[in-house]
């Protein structure tokens, strides 16, 4: 069981604003700041930001991260979000079928490369 996840970004502040909008849709708000970090949560800091200005030069952290929302709607929300806030899809919102028939999930790109995944569980396919 994951306690936290952390990502590393280049300019924190710029960062911080991205994710306070991408995360809103999904109930996440900021909930910690500590020199060179923010936290995120619903409860308790689980999704952190970690300062790393010697990445300026490193296209992408390479890390992937998945959000389960309880709906479709949130889903939506997530990428239009994403994308009004700076990030690149990676992957509309959509069926997967081949990670499950009743995957419905959307796949961002953030400013540093971090791919970002919102993801629910449909009940019917729609």
């Amino acid at each position: 069981m994951l306690d936290h996840v952390s990502v590393p970004v280049r300019d924190l502040a710029a960062s911080t604003r991205f994710y306070e909008t991408v995360l809103a849709t999904l109930g996440y708000a900021r909930m910690m700041e500590k020199p060179g970090t923010i936290g995120f949560g619903k409860k308790y800091p689980d999704f952190w930001l970690n300062e790393r200005p010697e990445m300026k030069d490193v296209p992408s952290s390479g890390s992937h991260i998945c959000f389960r929302t309880a709906d479709k709607d949130n889903v939506d929300r997530f990428h239009a979000a994403a994308l009004a806030a700076g990030g690149r899809s990676a992957g509309a919102p959509g069926m997967r079928p081949q990670y499950h028939e009743t995957y419905y999930a959307a796949f961002i790109i953030d400013p540093d490369g971090n791919r970002i995944e919102a993801v629910t569980f449909l009940r019917h396919q729609t």
